[in-house]
C-alpha cells in the first residue's frame, strides 16, 4: 500500500493513481498531445472519467491516436466499424463529433503551436493555482473555461462545453488543482520554478 498523498478522486485504482501521479495536472504544449486529450474528454461527457480511462488504449488505437489529419479522413464505413467496436464508447454523436473536431483542428491550427498558443494565452502562459485544501472546492467550470468554450464553438468545435472544458484545462495543467496535501502538487510546482 503506497504511503504517498494523493488527491481523494485518484485513489479508487492502480490505474488512476498513475494517471494522477504522472499525467493530470502535469503542464501539456504540445498540439497534437493538447488536441488528443480533448478529444478524450468529449468521450468523458455523461460519463465517469474512470471510464473512459479504463477505454483509453482501445479508444486511441481505435482512433488512430486522435491524429486530426488521420480523423479527419473517416467515412461512414470507418463510422460503422467504430460504432461495432465494443473496446470503445460507441456514442455516434461524439464519433461524428470527433472527426468534425479534426477538421476544424485543422482549419483553425495547422499553424505549430498554434493550438497551444490559443489555449496557454489564456493564462498568460502560467498554470493558475487555486490551492485547493478540499476536494469540495474544486469548481467544475471558471471564466476562463467559459471564454474557451465559447471561442471553441465559434471556431466550429462540438462537444466543448465549458464543464468538459474546464475538466480538460486542469488534464493538462492549465489549471493545478492538485490539493495542497498532494504529493504531486510539490513537483508541479518545482518544475514550473526549473523553467
Amino acid at each position: 500500500m503506497s504511503t504517498l498523498i494523493r488527491c481523494q478522486w485518484a485513489v479508487s485504482s492502480p490505474l488512476m493513481e498513475s494517471y494522477h501521479d504522472h499525467e493530470w495536472g502535469r503542464p501539456v504544449y504540445d498540439d497534437l498531445k493538447l488536441f488528443k486529450k480533448l478529444m478524450l474528454d468529449m468521450q468523458q461527457a455523461g460519463l465517469s472519467w474512470a471510464i473512459v480511462l479504463n477505454k483509453r488504449k482501445d479508444i486511441l488505437k481505435a482512433f488512430d491516436q486522435f491524429d486530426p489529419y488521420v480523423v479527419s479522413t473517416y467515412n461512414d464505413q470507418k463510422i460503422d466499424e467504430l460504432l461495432n467496436n465494443p473496446k470503445i464508447i460507441r456514442n455516434k454523436l461524439k464519433i461524428n463529433a470527433m472527426i468534425h473536431n479534426s477538421k476544424m483542428f485543422i482549419k483553425h491550427f495547422r499553424k505549430k503551436q498554434s493550438f497551444s498558443k490559443f489555449l496557454w494565452d489564456y493564462v498568460d502562459n502560467t498554470p493558475i493555482d487555486h490551492h485547493i485544501t478540499n476536494l469540495l472546492d474544486i469548481p467544475t467550470k471558471t471564466q476562463i473555461s467559459d471564454d474557451i468554450s465559447k471561442a471553441l464553438k465559434k471556431l466550429g468545435f462540438k462537444f466543448v462545453g465549458s464543464v468538459t472544458v474546464y475538466a480538460f484545462l486542469q488534464a493538462v495543467g492549465i489549471y493545478n488543482d492538485h490539493l495542497e496535501t498532494c504529493h504531486v502538487k510539490t513537483k508541479i510546482k518545482e518544475k514550473n520554478n526549473e523553467v
